[in-house]
């Protein structure tokens, strides 16, 4: 089958070849991918891994086998999934737990956009218990997992704040944020919940607006920068406040059973889904070429089929 895997010799550090077809274990189901979707934590991923790796995480088709152990979808079921790896090939194994089934009014490129970036936001928000009537903080909001964060949040109760650049006000807005500023400091708190995924100064700032008692999670670093962090931060004024890492291959089991939830939120209506931008995956250098230079807000989706 075919799949891109990493080449250095390649300008795009990717080329498509032949490679062999996945064996599923028997809590695994093999997934035909007719889409996937890009990530920032890819861009990394493609810089560290050795010659001839499978990237690809966020995965949409059809099941072509279903598992030996009798869990999971059958045959010919449209699903979406979450694997750690080698998502960018014609055929995956995927533990069934990772497997949800797409609504019938739900396309594949909608769904692709999901498993990544919406267990992410769905799962981080989960670390500030229940958020209804209280004050949630978001950066990096006009990203893909922000904007899912912000939908979550408001549908839960929350009453949010973005941090965003000042273009993407009136589309935040529209997302269900209750306020949107142009940086952290203007953000006026306190916070029950903050979401951080800038790091450096953000993080700091993120610590001065912490409610007592409230969450930081952390999950992501797009700055690059370090942040010192010392017991003077919190007291006086954030006594009880948390710092909170997040990484979803840490973050438990029930994966499928998220993006299921997720998936009925779209069918409903009650969560957007943006795909910026559609292109083969024989095209995936323009794709990365748009996020590394963030040129759109939302996602980009490979479609294989």
């Amino acid at each position: 089958m075919l799949a891109l895997v990493t080449s250095a010799e390649s300008a795009t550090g990717l080329r498509l070849a032949e490679v062999e077809e996945p064996q599923p274990l028997a809590n695994e189901a093999l997934v035909s991918v007719h889409a996937t979707s890009l990530n920032r934590g890819e861009l990394r991923l493609l810089a560290i891994r050795p010659n001839g790796w499978i990237p690809g995480q966020d995965v949409v088709g059809f099941v072509e086998r279903a598992a030996a152990d009798g869990s999971g979808p059958a045959v010919g079921s449209r699903v979406a999934a979450l694997v750690d790896q080698a998502g960018w090939a014609e055929r995956v194994a995927v533990s069934t737990d990772r497997i949800a089934v797409l609504p019938d009014d739900v396309s594949f490129a909608s769904a692709a956009t999901l498993p990544v970036a919406g267990t992410t936001a769905l799962r981080t928000l989960r670390h500030g218990g229940d958020l209804a009537g209280r004050q949630v903080l978001i950066t990096g909001a006009s990203g893909a997992v922000g904007r899912f964060q912000i939908q979550i949040a408001r549908e839960q109760g929350g009453f949010v704040t973005a941090v965003a650049a000042s273009r993407h006000d009136e589309d935040l807005r529209g997302l269900g944020a209750e306020q949107v500023v142009e940086s952290i400091e203007q953000a006026e708190g306190p916070f029950s919940l903050i979401t951080e995924s800038v790091g450096g100064q953000s993080l700091a700032h993120a610590i001065e607006r912490v409610a007592p008692g409230g969450t930081i999670v952390m999950f992501g670093s797009s700055s690059g920068e370090l942040t010192p962090v010392g017991f003077r931060q919190f007291v006086p004024g954030h006594e009880g406040a948390r710092l909170q890492t997040f990484a979803y291959y840490t973050s438990g089991s029930g994966i499928g059973a998220d993006i299921a939830s997720l998936l009925a939120l779209v069918a409903a209506g009650r969560l957007e889904t943006r795909v910026a931008l559609t292109v083969p995956w024989t095209d995936i250098a323009q794709a990365l070429d748009a996020l590394r230079q963030r040129s759109f807000s939302g996602k980009a989706v490979l479609t294989m089929k």
